[in-house]
């Protein structure tokens, strides 16, 4: 689906630069390409977004969360292993 999403943006985009004036170049790429497309990407995201939520999995990574990494000893070792 990225792959129609980037020929659209493709075809938006030659079609700005075909216009006479930049700022009609620059509406023609944003109403024609940018604003369509996000409206669309948006739309077929919702059943996945839909099914996250009856799951009860987080949309996206919750900020301020220890990530369960060491980094401290990461670069303790790092600099251990200098010549």
């Amino acid at each position: 689906m990225y792959i129609v999403a980037i020929a659209w943006l493709y075809v938006t985009g030659l079609m700005a630069l075909a216009e006479t004036g930049l700022v009609a170049g620059v509406l023609t790429f944003l109403f024609y390409g940018v604003a369509p497309l996000s409206l669309l990407l948006w739309l077929m995201g919702t059943p996945e977004r839909r099914r996250r939520r009856s799951r009860g999995e987080p949309v996206g990574k919750p900020m301020g969360g220890d990530d369960g990494g060491h980094a401290q000893e990461d670069q303790d070792d790092l600099l251990d292993r200098r010549p």
